[in-house]
């Protein structure tokens, strides 16, 4: 008994008990209780085409295969939209992420899983989630709308009956909801997120440039010399990719204010759903908005000058986050720490 409890004391047993779960559309992040966030991976599967669909790779070793696979492996993703597209494939990469978490620590209790799912899924898609974790090894699953597990993730007290207005930009969804008294008041969705504004950049290069480019270029595009508002700090740069006339790889020189016109239509259309998750907004809450002012979460947040074009629109004071990319998987995990007091903003 003595060596059984040297070995625990020692922390290379760890029981594990509770897993907080992001389950994006761009990435999937897991945080153990009492560790915090232990995985960070991007949400792609690489499987064999076919009918015995063997996993090749998940995660960041399936993302470099991405634009690159040869005939017989495909490199997909599994969830589109915010939405669980193929529930085979989600269910594995759920299983394998949830495995590499729970191999490092023994002691196999079933652990309970919570889940931040967007606040627009069916129930249909819900099920899918749910019968993933449990495939997955999990004893109970318990899902939280990802708007509210940022506010918790960020920290504002979201039982209280203050208003808070959070918008959580992701890969496929964003999501507006004004949050009190632990339960979302209002709720904007939209299916517009980081992955449109890749598919727009992909479409300008292809219309101007004749030069064909895949989602990975399209994305650091995005990340270096993308912005949503004219800071008057102009920059470029060299993009490769295929000419569309001749077949051959060329390179062209793009410039940020290209870009940030040819992304202006998705960009649009997160500040109309802003605009109107205001509109429908009690106006009790709205005041505590003004006061308050928004949060921004999620990795579209990212995106430079977002921030300052959403304050010029609305005149709303706008905070982004340090980290807001793992708000979501923060703010799940949160919850588990205190089950009890979160309670009311768990789907069972």
């Amino acid at each position: 008994m003595s060596l059984l409890s040297n070995w625990l004391n020692s922390g290379r047993l760890i029981p594990v008990n509770d897993i907080a779960v992001d389950l994006g559309t761009a990435n999937t992040l897991v945080y153990v209780k009492g560790e915090g966030i232990v995985l960070n991976e991007p949400s792609v599967v690489a499987v064999e085409k076919g009918g015995s669909k063997r996993i090749m790779g998940i995660g960041l070793e399936a993302k470099r295969m991405l634009g690159r696979t040869p005939e017989g492996i495909e490199a997909i993703r599994p969830l589109k939209d915010g939405v669980i597209a193929d529930v085979d494939v989600t269910e594995m990469m759920l299983r394998h992420f949830l495995k590499q978490v729970t191999a490092k620590r023994i002691f196999r209790i079933k652990p309970r899983v919570v889940v931040g799912v967007p606040s627009g899924i069916t129930e249909l898609e819900r099920r899918a989630v749910r019968s993933s974790a449990m495939a997955a090894g999990a004893k109970a699953v318990y899902m939280s709308d990802e708007p509210m597990a940022a506010a918790i993730g960020v920290g504002l007290p979201v039982e209280t009956p203050t208003g808070n207005m959070v918008i959580d930009i992701g890969g496929g969804t964003t999501e507006i909801a004004v949050i009190a008294l632990s339960g979302i008041v209002s709720n904007t969705s939209i299916r517009v997120g980081g992955d449109e504004l890749d598919s727009a950049i992909v479409t300008f290069l292809r219309k101007n440039y004749n030069l064909l480019i895949g989602e990975p270029t399209a994305e650091a595009i995005k990340i270096q010399i993308g912005s949503a508002f004219d800071f008057g700090e102009e920059r470029e740069m060299d993009v490769k990719g295929r000419d569309l006339v001749s077949g051959i790889p060329k390179t062209v020189t793009v410039h940020s204010q290209e870009v940030r016109e040819c992304i202006q239509e998705p960009i649009q259309a997160i500040v109309e759903a802003v605009r109107r998750a205001l509109e429908i907004t009690p106006p009790e809450l709205s005041s505590d908005i003004v006061d308050r002012g928004i949060v921004m979460t999620g990795g579209g947040a990212l995106i430079r000058g977002l921030d300052r074009l959403l304050q010029h629109e609305t005149n709303l004071p706008i905070h982004v986050d340090e980290e807001p990319l793992t708000c979501v998987v923060r703010g799940a995990g949160r919850i588990l720490d205190d089950l009890h007091k979160y309670r009311s903003v768990l789907v069972t």
